[in-house]
């Protein structure tokens, strides 16, 4: 605590004097209180430290997300729920002429994920076409048509509808009321200018293969009068008759009312455009999408160098050998660790297949690089070894076994016993007669927590005891996936638990700057109320020193 100034006197024969020296008292009590708040300066400290490490592993676990992305697409097992997901599922369609055709401007044919790999001979002896018929010429499309009735459109096996007319509508008016009901009745209108002059009302069903069927109901014949129907009831003016598509694949003739087929081969849809000349047909190759897969091994190598030059940042030291101001995991225990596990998944060989067998190899700072070249020839020479590289594989024994969901321990090979009572509900799975390691609810076979089967999700759909051989294999991105995921999961990966320490850590850090912040500034009202005291004692004392003085001055004199 400050002292007190003191005060002095001086005295002689003739005369006294007193002099006082003033106090900064604003001063003491800033510096008694950034005493006090020293503390709350060095935990201040502690927690910007903590949010620069949070910021870090933030960005680290963004980064190992997208390598996590990466590697899901070239990892998802076949034969699983996750199949749409799995990029070797992907097809692609390639069409080849057989004589005098323009494949490309006679069909396309997509073809959905998983579908079977086949080839087909196509041949299209008729498109589908719209049922169209026009009205007579009429002067004009704005004009009243002075008609007053109701008529009903429909198409084959639709539902009919009426349009009612009124001597103050127009052309344009009556393709609108028509247009109105569309969507019901399947037939649309356009109203057509021939020449200056002349125009048409044209109705044209909405789904080709599909005849327009029309009618008065009451009122004027409207239809009729419009030179749509004579006087017999039928179509004065057909336009188009409505025609079904006729295709043959493999020599088997197939009909259907839509130029786009999707029926006739499981996830295999075709669009027709034209028909194919006399003594021509088109190769259809229903093939995997190899394209898919070389942008699916691209966008593994490009999550990777991402995550790689952001982790050297963390390398990076000063000239003298320090780490560098951007380096806050320098030396990282868990930064290290998910390197290594990393590094060792993009190590992975299957059956002596690597990464450099495809044209994936490291540069001098280890940033992968791909020669793509090198890739489109494996993929065309050995798809099936690259897939096995990257993904994880099950086989079974039985076709009453489907795996629903895995987890990443399981051993290469083992059989499965699975018993059911007489109803063929299971009553218990186990493995080298250990019933414990999976869990039954209903048809499901579930991997038991704590055990090397965990994540393991079987659907058993027999009716008799089985022993099932299995055998398992994890791919480089199915190992790349676990190390990834484990880390970067948001919910209970290993940075988002630091993540979360770190948080706790700083709130109970802010609570106590707080806490010291408070009490410090008590103590600055504390000092303020005592050095206010002690001031109005020294202005006391010195008016009576004053006082003092005048006497003894009086008496001198």
């Amino acid at each position: 605590m400050s002292t007190i100034s003191s005060v002095t006197t001086s005295t002689s024969s003739t005369s006294t004097t007193s002099a006082s020296v003033s106090t900064d008292w604003d001063a003491l009590i800033e510096e008694a209180v950034e005493a006090k708040l020293s503390k709350a300066d060095s935990i201040e400290t502690k927690i910007t430290a903590n949010e620069a490490k949070i910021s870090a592993y933030s960005e680290m676990q963004s980064l190992l997300q997208d390598v996590a992305d990466a590697a899901d697409a070239l990892r998802a097992p076949t034969g699983t729920l996750a199949k749409e997901n799995d990029v070797f599922q992907d097809r692609a369609s390639y069409l080849t002429a057989n004589g005098d055709v323009d494949a490309t401007e006679t069909v396309s044919v997509t073809a959905d994920s998983g579908a079977d790999i086949a080839t087909y001979d196509l041949v299209i002896t008729q498109v589908a076409k719209a049922h169209k018929v026009t009205s007579g010429s009429l002067a004009s499309k704005s004009d009243d048509l002075g008609y007053a009735g109701v008529f009903s459109l429909t198409v084959d096996d639709g539902t009919a509808v009426n349009v009612t007319v009124t001597e103050d509508m127009s052309l344009a008016d009556l393709a609108e009321a028509i247009n109105n009901s569309s969507s019901s009745s399947g037939v649309q209108a356009t109203v057509l200018q021939v020449s200056s002059g002349s125009y048409k009302l044209v109705l044209t069903a909405t789904d080709t293969g599909k005849s327009i069927t029309a009618a008065a109901v009451s009122g004027d014949d409207v239809l009729e009068e419009l030179g749509i129907l004579d006087e017999d009831g039928a179509f004065a003016n057909e336009a188009q008759a409505a025609q079904d598509a006729i295709i043959e694949l493999d020599g088997v003739t197939i009909t259907r009312d839509s130029n786009e087929i999707d029926d006739a081969i499981d996830g295999v849809t075709f669009y027709l455009y034209n028909t194919t000349p006399d003594d021509t047909s088109i190769s259809v190759e229903i093939e995997s999408d190899y394209t898919a897969v070389k942008e699916a091994v691209q966008a593994l190598v490009d999550a990777y160098n991402a995550y790689r030059e952001w982790a050297l940042t963390q390398q990076a030291t000063t000239t003298s050998g320090t780490a560098s101001d951007d380096a806050v995991l320098f030396g990282d225990g868990t930064l290290r660790n998910i390197n290594r596990s990393i590094a060792d998944a993009l190590a992975t060989s299957i059956d002596s297949l690597s990464l450099a067998n495809i044209g994936i190899t490291y540069d001098s700072s280890n940033n992968l690089e791909l020669d793509e070249d090198a890739l489109d020839d494996a993929l065309l020479d050995n798809l099936d070894g690259i897939k096995a590289l990257f993904a994880f594989e099950l086989t079974s024994s039985s076709s009453d076994l489907m795996l629903l969901s895995r987890g990443s321990a399981a051993p290469s090979s083992f059989t499965l016993d699975v018993e059911v009572d007489e109803d063929g509900t299971i009553t218990s799975a186990s493995v080298d007669g250990n019933s414990a390691l999976f869990t039954v609810s209903g048809s499901r076979i579930v991997g038991a927590s704590g055990t090397i089967y965990e994540g393991f999700t079987f659907v058993f759909s027999g009716d008799a005891d089985q022993s099932i051989d299995i055998t398992t294999s994890y791919g480089l991105a199915e190992i790349l996936y676990s190390a990834a995921d484990t880390a970067a999961d948001t919910n209970d990966g290993t940075l988002q638990s630091l993540i979360d320490d770190l948080e706790d850590v700083n709130s109970d850090y802010e609570t106590k700057v707080s806490d010291i912040e408070t009490k410090a500034e008590d103590y600055r009202t504390t000092l303020e109320t005592r050095y206010a005291n002690y001031q109005a004692t020294i202005s006391e004392a010195e008016s009576m020193l004053a006082y003092l003085e005048a006497i003894l001055a009086a008496e001198d004199d």
